[in-house]
């Protein structure tokens, strides 16, 4: 009989519950999870829940961290737990040398720790970051609907950046009815945008059509939403986050 391979989930949001349960169907796969007590097991199918001290990492052939990897210090986001959780350069040099690490995006710091090991970073490959884009996409309508009072439809909504998410949540926000402005500093996502029948704007103009956004939305990981944008924009104006860090902060 084959040996089973040990996998364990550190972390994570609602993503990860579907994908547990797909998981746990392999029969050939032993589960454990940690950051998920706050959750009813019949969500989790029944997965062995764990703390993080209780985890012997020599014997695990792969780890699946959050979507956000980790921060600069170790901790992982666990959405489902009330405990802070902390991993370490020396835990990551516990792990087998085959073993995959799976993570949505990575950090110097991860990369650092886990330089002997197979560090998958999924958001990289098109396929899953599309994919992602849409739930992404769904979530900013509704922190849209929840914190504005007014409708998405005929709203002026500012996306910055047309890459992946930026074009899913551009195409999502005009099928509602929103007018939406592509904010780019490429004149070729600028371009398409413009073909695609969006108003668009160079990111270093922002700040001068600023003051008739309602919805700010940012896909871009760097700090382009600056101190000129917000001194002009409406202070009844919503701004979404979007990027990896460091976002617009």
């Amino acid at each position: 009989m084959q040996k089973k391979k040990k996998m364990a989930i550190i972390g994570g949001d609602a993503r990860y519950l579907p994908l547990i349960h797909a998981l746990h169907k392999w029969e050939w796969l032993d589960i454990e999870i940690v950051g998920f007590e706050k959750v009813e097991q019949s969500y989790t199918g029944g997965v062995r829940q764990a703390l993080i001290d209780e985890l012997n990492p020599s014997i695990y052939d792969a780890i699946v961290l959050p979507i956000t990897g980790i921060d600069d210090k170790g901790f992982v986001e666990a959405v489902f737990s009330n405990r802070k959780i902390q991993l370490s350069k020396e835990w990551f040099q516990k792990l087998p040398k085959h073993c995959i690490v799976f993570t949505g995006i990575s950090n110097q710091t991860l990369d650092s720790w886990c330089e002997n090991l197979y560090l998958t970073k999924l958001m990289e490959r098109d396929d899953i970051a599309i994919y992602n884009s849409i739930p992404t996409a769904e979530g900013a309508i509704m922190l849209a609907i929840k914190h504005t009072d007014i409708t998405i439809h005929h709203a002026n909504v500012f996306v910055y950046g047309f890459g992946r998410v930026g074009k899913t949540t551009a195409k999502t926000f005009s099928g509602l009815g929103a007018n939406v402005t592509v904010v780019s500093r490429s004149e070729t996502e600028l371009s398409r945008a413009y073909e695609q029948g969006y108003e668009t704007c160079s990111i270093k103009d922002s700040a001068k059509a600023i003051a008739s956004c309602e919805i700010l939305i940012n896909t871009i990981p760097a700090l382009v939403v600056d101190e000129a944008i917000l001194e002009r924009m409406s202070s009844n104006a919503l701004i979404i986050d979007l990027a990896s860090k460091p976002g617009w902060n």
